[in-house]
């Protein structure tokens, strides 16, 4: 038998990716071999279905499940996952996915893929393997195993609602740091010495954190970065998280006179609670939280927040995926829409 090609096959830029003849080269079989390890495992040799499988695991490879295997079909079909669909936080995104896609004759596959890699990697697997035109990822920090199959794929990948120089293809988003940086600045300028944190447990929610913090010790806020409370709630959090998230806060830290929420909804749970408690927002705390969801603007008072333009996250992301399905240049790959902290009267 001769000797294994052991070279991995470079990602195409345009379609195709890693074929199962690929597959079959690394692993020294044939391809109806590598077929047969993958369809009919039971009629294939142990020691060659184990290569098989090594080389799989190795390319990141998937099958393609679209019936008749036309690999050169186009699906009109982008896959978007996001973490949750509970919150509304994302909705403005895939709204204008959905609409900026319509435009260009193409379909909207909506996944929920939690806050857990694993539950990512399920579901990368099954989009993948049904061929989408582009895939649409919330955040950019995936599993070895998802980043290995999305590059093997072949197929556009756009990473949205976060900022590295590194994306997996595509990326249109912004700096979580940074926001959470600007907020810090602004409860700086007026006047609040003893904030908190009330924050989701994911990891976009934990960098803005930092963030945060950070800016405060540069800023002299605080002398050490434990003077800063952190409360952290499950992912996605909910108004009656806000509400209990303060009372826990207050019980531990009563002097707090600023609290920065991972979410509006969160906030808004904030809100509720200090005006149970009789507490004077802004005067005796300020309250800011993220996203600039509809009722931001309508709460009582007005809710100080972090504006993120989803609508243009959106129409970016599909302009990318239908520009490189036509085959038109992308130019930038990174494009940075940047975020807007807005202040209202709870600040």
């Amino acid at each position: 038998m001769d000797t294994p090609d052991v070279t991995v096959p470079r990602r195409s830029r345009r379609g195709g990716g890693i074929t199962l003849g690929d597959v079959a080269r690394i692993a020294g079989v044939s391809p109806i071999t590598a077929s047969r390890a993958l369809n009919t495992p039971d009629q294939v040799a142990p020691e060659k279905l184990a290569r098989v499988r090594e080389a799989v695991a190795r390319t990141g490879y998937v099958p393609n499940r679209l019936a008749g295997g036309l690999a050169s079909a186009r699906s009109r079909l982008v896959a978007a996952v996001v973490p949750t669909i509970a919150g509304p936080v994302f909705m403005e995104m895939v709204q204008s996915l959905t609409s900026a896609l319509a435009d260009a004759g193409y379909q909207l596959m909506l996944g929920q893929s939690g806050y857990a890699e694993s539950r990512e990697d399920a579901l990368l697997e099954a989009i993948i393997g049904r061929r989408p035109d582009g895939i649409v990822l919330t955040g950019i920090l995936h599993s070895p195993e998802g980043r290995r199959r999305l590059l093997a794929s072949g197929i556009p990948v756009v990473e949205t609602w976060d900022l590295t120089p590194t994306p997996i293809d595509m990326l249109v988003g912004f700096s979580h740091t940074e926001a959470a940086a600007a907020v810090a600045r602004h409860l700086h300028a007026k006047g609040r010495r003893r904030p908190a944190l009330l924050s989701a447990d994911d990891e976009r929610a934990l960098r803005r954190n930092r963030g945060f913090v950070d800016e405060a010790l540069r800023l002299g806020l605080v002398r050490d970065a434990a003077e800063i409370p952190v409360l952290r709630v499950p992912a996605p959090t909910t108004l009656g998280s806000g509400r209990t998230g303060l009372a826990r806060l207050l019980a531990e830290w009563p002097e707090v006179d600023a609290v920065f929420c991972s979410s509006d909804m969160l906030a808004l749970g904030v809100l509720i609670e200090a005006a149970a408690r009789g507490i004077a927002v802004p005067q005796q705390l300020a309250v800011v939280g993220f996203g600039d969801l509809g009722f931001a603007a309508d709460t009582q008072p007005a809710l100080s927040t972090v504006r993120i333009d989803g609508t243009g996250i959106g129409q970016r992301a599909a302009r990318f995926i239908v520009d490189r399905a036509d085959g038109r240049a992308t130019g930038e790959k990174v494009v940075d829409l940047g975020f807007r902290v807005i202040e209202r009267g709870s600040s």
